[in-house]
């Protein structure tokens, strides 16, 4: 089976524990069943290969979600990276190609299209491949997954069939409603549209030299941001007569704020929080080493990150966005491919900031030319390399980084290496970073 699981979203919707580096799919939250945490991608991960073992997973995602994606995932899926973000349609239409051209996959083989982020059972993923198996029939173009719903919901779009058949033939689809148009679409046995089809590699290619002009795949990345910002239905969905529905009974949500996130919180405190007197319905999620406290509380989510702290009404949580948008935007914590980093202190000139390599892993040989930098190790071995010159540095080292000075440090094998790093400079910027090739 193959599968392109689509991963954008900016974080705000689960401020403060997403931004815009680290999307709602990358926040450890789920219990696994050996007792440790999982995020959203690596639940669905895992489900996929449990269904599936030699599934082709790819990952279309944007550049700035990659390091987050090799932190929980490493080298094990696919990724294509669009070089700017341009809706669903080109997305699709890059990935599709990357399969094809950069992955060795025929034309006439099938591929399910996929949310990264679906909080499902194993059935769902049992289902995708059924999904597949249909496409591969060549009795549509298109055969779309409807999931039958449970409540009249304004949030979907919906799909309605022209029989009741487990396969039929797609009537007509309709936008999102408002819950009394919603309750007749069910009446008419409208299905949820929760953005999951399956079609064969050629037909979207070929759907795709219609609507743009490239010859192959590194044609379409390197003009990729001069396309037009379109999304899959609207560009292919709403023009193509020959379409297809599977139905699915199964469990199936979308976790996208902190009312759906606390109904599947195994427990409700997650990191160093208590619950006193008095509590019902309150749920902690804690990601600062301080402890949270809360008494005589009911209906309400607690969360803390280094990005902000959020005390609001469960209810009330859905209406986030509307005042993140009107914080500070500075990035106080990212995963990286190599390990991650959390912002513990911010000044007019200065930044202090807990920077874990995972072992093994080193961070990209660059420089700075805004701000100075100190490394003062906590814990772990590594190795620092300043304009080529490596040292080797353990725990109560410390490195001067001056600016416009290439550097890199490697973790030892055995354990990750943490430091406090001291950025100091007028303009301290995420931006102000230049990349280096490594001789070695």
């Amino acid at each position: 089976m193959n599968i392109i699981l689509l991963s954008g979203g900016s974080g705000k919707r689960l401020w403060p524990l997403s931004n815009d580096i680290r999307s709602k799919q990358f926040i450890k939250i789920f219990k696994d069943s050996d007792g440790s945490y999982e995020s959203m991608i690596e639940r669905v991960y895992r489900q996929i290969r449990k269904v599936d073992s030699d599934a082709n997973v790819t990952i279309a995602t944007s550049k700035t979600q990659v390091s987050s994606i090799l932190n929980l995932l490493g080298d094990k899926v696919n990724i294509s990276v669009e070089p700017t973000r341009r809706d669903t349609f080109p997305a699709i239409v890059l990935a599709t190609a990357y399969l094809k051209e950069k992955c060795g996959v025929s034309g006439e083989e099938s591929v399910v299209v996929c949310p990264v982020d679906p909080y499902v059972d194993d059935d769902y993923f049992c289902a995708l491949r059924n999904l597949a198996d249909q496409a591969d029939k060549g009795e549509a173009n298109l055969v779309l997954m409807g999931i039958e719903p449970t409540f009249p919901s304004e949030k979907y779009g919906y799909i309605i069939p022209e029989s009741e058949d487990e396969v039929s033939r797609v009537k007509t689809f309709k936008e999102k409603p408002d819950m009394k148009t919603a309750e007749g679409y069910i009446s008419q046995g409208a299905l949820w549209n929760g953005g999951v089809f399956a079609y064969k590699i050629k037909y979207v290619l070929e759907r795709a030299h219609e609507l743009i002009d490239f010859t192959d795949y590194q044609d379409l990345f390197d003009k990729y941001e001069t396309l037009k910002k379109i999304s899959f239905d609207y560009a292919v969905v709403e023009h193509e007569p020959v379409i297809q529905v599977m139905r699915f009974k199964g469990e199936w949500k979308d976790i996208g704020t902190w009312n759906t996130l606390t109904e599947e919180m195994s427990e409700p405190v997650i990191g160093a929080g208590v619950l006193g007197e008095n509590c019902e319905d309150v749920h902690i999620v804690n990601e600062l080493s301080i402890p949270i406290l809360a008494m005589g509380m009911k209906d309400v989510v607690i969360s803390a990150s280094p990005q902000g702290i959020l005390v609001s009404d469960i209810d009330a949580s859905a209406r986030i966005k509307t005042y993140v948008d009107k914080l500070p935007d500075r990035i106080m914590f990212a995963d990286k491919s190599w390990g991650d980093f959390h912002v513990l202190d911010v000044s007019d000139n200065s930044m202090t900031v807990r920077v874990v390599v995972k072992p093994g892993h080193h961070m990209s040989y660059h420089s700075h030319h805004g701000r100075d930098e100190v490394w003062t190790v906590i814990s772990g071995t590594g190795t620092v390399t300043i304009d080529g010159k490596e040292r080797e540095v353990n725990s109560g080292d410390s490195v001067n980084i001056p600016k416009g000075t290439k550097h890199t440090v490697r973790a030892g094998e055995s354990e990750p290496l943490v430091m406090i790093e001291i950025q100091m400079g007028t303009e301290i910027s995420v931006e102000d970073k230049e990349k280096y090739f490594m001789d070695k």
